[in-house]
């Protein structure tokens, strides 16, 4: 079971729209999941339909009783196939001053999320923890449950500022709580149409490098109206852009588990005698675009991975040249423009892809 926490102490980062679409994207996708609320606004249990007043009990109960470890299955609520909701309240935003040396000799308050998950470990694959807007005791129990973080940033230059504080206060928690955190940085609130947003964007990756995700989440209305409606946007809107982001970062999600895990990894090709490897060149080219990678099923679907780029300039216009080295065979790709997954404008070979959308079909003879 992978234990994921979605944690930025600043507001309005895109934290629950994270928490509640990738949980129902990696659910959509055939995992079993379980989307934890501990934000006291309780803003992911409305967002997934379900009403905290309505509720006789939720991750309260869990958290203040040091036995409450045993109650998690009971507090937990069906949402829809495959996707389970942990619910909050805001009963949780008086935990600080109900748990403040309440704990009894050796048992820390903050272990007590982690304990509950492990009565749980065999019914779900994933776990996504919706955390409250600052570092406190329900920010240190995620921290503690959790193997992986996700740190929203809105494509701005003072979210990039806090942020750079927030890892700064990451690793010293990561010491202090004694187990390694693997950080992914997912650039949110993005408008690709305004040359600020490139700029930023392309700065975010400059400065994060490697813990960027390739996914970046645009601005997208429906994303506000399908929380509104209690559902994610893939039951709401699937052909919105917020739905196809948010499907763009589950897959990517799913092929880049934390170092000493494994997934299920997709068919590589056939081995084959060096000698029949081609050296194949495909070229993309945008004004407008800041960042493209290149994915397909050579690859394991993970943007640029074993691929030579090359970038040069044609008056304007940016064009990006991918090197592959490849044996024979069909393959299918997509290129990931500034975080949205597109298919080969220049390429009419396509094939429908399990989303509905079009991969582009590369045929090396």
């Amino acid at each position: 079971m992978r234990v994921i926490a979605v944690v930025n102490q600043k507001g309005g980062c895109g934290k629950t729209t994270t928490t509640v679409n990738l949980a129902a994207c990696l659910a959509a996708d055939g995992a079993r999941v379980l989307a934890a609320d501990l934000d006291p606004q309780a803003h992911t249990t409305i967002a997934l339909g379900v009403d905290p007043e309505e509720l006789d009990e939720n991750v309260y109960e869990v958290l203040v009783d040091p036995d409450g470890a045993k109650r998690l299955r009971s507090v937990i609520v069906p949402v829809s196939e495959r996707l389970d909701l942990a619910p909050s309240g805001i009963v949780l935003s008086a935990i600080e001053q109900k748990l403040a040396g309440a704990a009894p000799s050796g048992e820390s308050p903050t272990e007590r999320l982690g304990l509950a998950l492990e009565t749980i470990r065999d019914d779900y694959d994933y776990v996504v923890i919706d955390c409250p807007p600052n570092v406190g005791v329900l920010t240190f129990n995620a921290l503690r449950a959790a193997r992986e973080l996700i740190v929203p940033l809105e494509t701005s230059y003072f979210a990039i500022d806090g942020v750079q504080r927030l890892l700064e206060t990451i690793g010293l928690l990561s010491e202090r709580l004694g187990h390694d955190l693997e950080v992914r940085i997912l650039p949110t609130l993005y408008d690709g149409r305004t040359r600020y947003s490139r700029t930023t964007l392309g700065e975010i990756r400059e400065l994060f490098k490697d813990l960027c995700f390739d996914s970046v989440i645009r601005i997208n209305v429906k994303l506000r109206e399908a929380a509104q409606h209690g559902l994610p946007i893939i039951r709401y809107a699937p052909r919105a852009n917020g739905a196809r982001d948010y499907a763009a970062l589950a897959l990517e999600v799913e092929v880049t588990p934390p170092e000493g895990l494994s997934v299920a990894a997709p068919e590589a090709p056939e081995e084959t005698d060096t000698a029949d490897v081609r050296e194949v060149v495909i070229r993309f080219d945008d004004p407008s675009a800041g960042d493209v990678r290149v994915a397909g099923d050579f690859n394991g679907w993970i943007p640029d991975k074993g691929v030579r780029s090359v970038i040069e300039s044609n008056g304007q216009t940016r064009v990006w040249t991918k090197v592959l080295r490849l044996p024979p065979g069909t393959y299918q790709y997509r290129y990931v423009v500034d975080g949205e997954w597109r298919e080969d404008p220049t390429n009419p070979n396509t094939v429908p892809n399990a989303s509905g959308r079009q991969n582009s079909l590369l045929v090396i003879s």
